[in-house]
């Protein structure tokens, strides 16, 4: 992503930190929750590679058309999976955002911000601005209790990792 160096390195700490715990969180013992943790992995080490700095490392010319096709392919799911749970609808969009800032970046390897539609931009921005903050006002109730629960299946922890994925989002939208 384009930006100051340092910020993109925090943004890829932050995104394969998250990507790592939601790979912890697919060894839960319920179904939806390891579905739900295995494509917020692929987000969090997906965000994680778009946000290293592009003056550290440009990626080759295939690797946008690949980020394309694979969030095409995770948005088709969350689409599919939708028909069933409301919450596959925050996975669409969160993909289909993945795929407009991959076909952004491809389009315009060189420039510095403003090399994407303002009206989508600003459309994803103030989606996940408004998730930020419903995130953050559905984490301060939530309480770790005293029980034996595995790593998998800590609502605090997933709902933070969650807070975390679309801080970043918010981020990468702004550097696009």
């Amino acid at each position: 992503m384009h930006g100051p160096a340092s910020s993109g390195w925090l943004l890829v700490a932050l995104c394969a930190a998250t990507g790592a715990y939601c790979l912890l969180r697919m060894r839960s013992s319920v179904e939806e929750q390891r579905r739900a943790a295995g494509g917020e992995a692929l987000m969090g080490f997906g965000m994680a590679a778009m946000a290293v700095p592009a003056a550290v490392f440009t990626p080759p010319s295939w690797a946008w058309p690949l980020y394309t096709a694979v969030f095409g392919g995770a948005a088709l799911r969350a689409l599919w999976a939708a028909r069933t749970s409301t919450h596959h609808l925050h996975h669409l969009v969160g993909a289909g955002a993945m795929v407009y800032m991959a076909v952004v970046m491809a389009a315009s390897p060189g420039h510095h911000g403003g090399a994407g539609v303002p009206v989508v931009t600003g459309a994803l921005l103030l989606y996940f601005a408004g998730y930020v903050l419903l995130s953050g006002v559905r984490l301060i109730p939530v309480t770790a209790g005293g029980g034996t629960a595995g790593w998998g299946d800590r609502p605090e922890l997933a709902r933070a990792c969650r807070l975390s994925m679309g801080i970043a989002m918010v981020a990468m939208l702004l550097t696009l």
